[in-house]
């Protein structure tokens, strides 16, 4: 069951959907996802509450505090001229800078919820660099990150997230989607000759056929089977280095 908190972080306050584990799966561990483009949301609340029957406490921050109230946008908000405008430029204004400086506080509240394990982060969409800007910037803390779909991990810009891989400790896991002009080959290379040298325990999978977007629910592009595909990956990957 979701419970709505806030989190102060250095630039305001960040609301988050919070998940608490019960059962007999229940850990310690605790697991940021980082959204996609569009916003919190079902989808990825559905996501947490599978993450959290894992075991896991889930914190699903809203990345775009500082602008709200926005939107709220869905999966066709590109095709609009309108949502298109006013999402590129949420995500024009909220730099892996300012996503890096929130996850101390992201963290913070997750060992205040109860999770004192390690911690995990996923990232979907936009999302998947955060999720491995994060494992940079908090080795100590991020003992693996994974990213599905993400976008611009190995680009030429100065806060890409393959600069970082010098400074990863955990685990990484890519999920690519099979045609992606967001993160093509030529970046995928660079992100793999990246981690290798950098000695990082890591895997890049490319899910062939599979839109950007494929594993979350209400994308035009989701594919049942992909997701399920994602799931498994996810899930022992998770098992594996956060238990």
């Amino acid at each position: 069951m979701r419970q709505d908190v806030e989190i102060q972080t250095a630039d305001g306050i960040a609301t988050a959907g919070l998940f608490a584990p019960a059962g007999p799966n229940a850990t310690t561990a605790g697991v940021i996802l980082y959204m996609d483009a569009f916003g919190p949301r079902p989808a990825l609340y559905g996501m947490a509450e599978r993450l959290s029957d894992a075991g896991y406490f889930v914190l699903v921050p809203d990345l775009f505090y500082r602008a709200a109230p926005y939107g709220p946008f869905d999966t066709n908000a590109f095709n609009n001229e309108a949502t298109r405008t006013e999402l590129r430029a949420l995500l024009t204004a909220t730099t892996q800078a300012m996503t890096a400086s929130d996850s101390s506080a992201f963290i913070a509240a997750l060992d205040k919820a109860g999770a004192t394990g390690r911690i995990g982060a996923v990232g979907y969409c936009f999302g998947g660099g955060r999720a491995l800007t994060a494992a940079g910037t908090y080795p100590e803390k991020i003992a693996a990150a994974a990213s599905f779909h993400g976008g611009n991990l190995a680009s030429d810009a100065p806060d890409s997230p393959h600069r970082l891989a010098g400074s990863i400790k955990g685990r990484v896991y890519v999920g690519m989607a099979g045609v992606d002009n967001s993160f093509p080959p030529a970046q995928s290379a660079k992100l793999a000759e990246a981690l290798r040298e950098a000695g990082v325990d890591h895997i890049l999978e490319n899910y062939v056929g599979m839109a950007h977007g494929w594993a979350v629910s209400d994308h035009s592009v989701h594919d049942e089977k992909g997701t399920e595909r994602h799931w498994k990956r996810l899930l022992e990957f998770f098992a594996e280095t956060l238990r």
